[in-house]
């Protein structure tokens, strides 16, 4: 419904206020616009800007009257305390953090300053809000962290996976600032009291995804006829999840989650990476045939990452006995519809890439 200013009217109220960080980012765009279609859940989105982040994403859900985007830095704690009591935030999702490995090998020192020093801010403004709550307020808030599998860092080529009980094994100065930041977490929990529930997800994919991960790069740039760098021989496995999964069940950790409990969230679709970029070829050449022949041919083994790990899998088992979460979104069927998305966002400057080879 809308009304008299043609704005977007709320029909039902809502059950809660969510400050959700990096809503802005692939993941966390994916979660504001899950949890507002959802029709539970006021969010607030407080997110920086940085180079990854995208209004696009968020373009469905802009003008939702339970929708607010606040630009600004999660390290500022005056910004962020003021959103708390203003907005009388029930829960906070914490998303905001720098995530590509090859960025953070070339340059650690934002990778700390977001990612470790950047949740202490978050724990201690949240810390503050949740102590001057009243005891029903108390009950209900809570402090979702989102982080990553590779704080567990890699596994052999066998069928051993990842739990909530794997040991800490970071290899790059993402996985380990990240690992700082779930070390972090745990340590306000314990100590202060804090209710926190965290999330270690497998590698994402789907629409919205900035173009320097794997499947987006890879779209872009075999659609475009431009070689297809794979790093080795290929042969490091993932575990992919869709990002409309992740979101889902998100929602069910921070809703549901047992206060202190940690939960990996997993697709249980285990790819080599060679294998993808081939998928991925075969999709494109379906839908854009491309006059040289087959785009399986544009692909180019490189140098190795250095600490480059060798395989993720994620056992997903907690998540789908104790909350009923399981992935629905099929990995093949998951990446031809994000092919397709790419391919339509970006037709006009593909067209035109494949028009000046020829």
């Amino acid at each position: 419904m809308r009304d008299a200013s043609g704005m977007m009217r709320a029909i039902t109220s809502v059950e809660r206020t969510v400050l959700v960080t990096g809503g802005a980012g692939f993941i966390g765009s994916a979660l504001c616009r899950h949890l507002i279609v959802g029709g539970r859940t006021r969010v607030i989105n407080l997110d920086k800007m940085t180079y990854a982040a995208s209004h696009a994403a968020l373009a469905e859900i802009e003008r939702s009257p339970n929708y607010r985007f606040v630009q600004g830095d999660i390290a500022d704690r005056q910004l962020v305390a003021g959103i708390l009591a203003a907005e009388k935030v029930d829960a906070i999702m914490h998303l905001a953090a720098e995530s590509h490995v090859d960025r953070s090998i070339e340059g650690p020192a934002v990778f700390i300053e977001t990612n470790i020093t950047g949740t202490f801010h978050m724990l201690e403004a949240a810390l503050d809000h949740w102590r001057m709550l009243d005891e029903r307020g108390k009950g209900v808030f809570r402090f979702h962290h989102v982080s990553t599998d590779e704080v567990f860092g890699d596994l052999p080529f066998d069928d051993s996976r990842f739990s909530e009980e794997s040991a800490y094994r970071p290899s790059s100065p993402y996985s380990a600032s990240k690992a700082a930041a779930d070390h972090l977490v745990r340590a306000w929990h314990h100590t202060y009291g804090l209710p926190v529930v965290l999330s270690n997800c497998s590698n994402n994919y789907g629409p919205h995804q900035y173009p320097e991960k794997l499947i987006p790069l890879t779209i872009t740039r075999a659609a475009a006829g431009l070689t297809l760098p794979v790093y080795g021989t290929g042969a490091n496995v993932r575990d992919w999840l869709h990002v409309a999964d992740h979101a889902r069940a998100l929602e069910l950790v921070m809703t549901r989650g047992e206060l202190g409990a940690t939960y990996v969230v997993g697709g249980r679709e285990e790819h080599s990476n060679v294998a993808v970029v081939a998928m991925i070829c075969d999709l494109v050449d379906e839908r854009m045939p491309w006059p040289a022949g087959r785009r399986r041919n544009l692909i180019r083994f490189v140098e190795d990452r250095a600490g480059h790990d060798r395989r993720y899998a994620i056992d997903p088992s907690r998540i789908e006995q104790s909350l009923g979460w399981h992935p629905e979104v099929r990995f093949r069927e998951g990446l031809a519809a994000t092919v397709d998305w790419y391919l339509a966002d970006r037709a006009a400057d593909l067209q035109s890439a494949l028009a000046t080879q020829g």
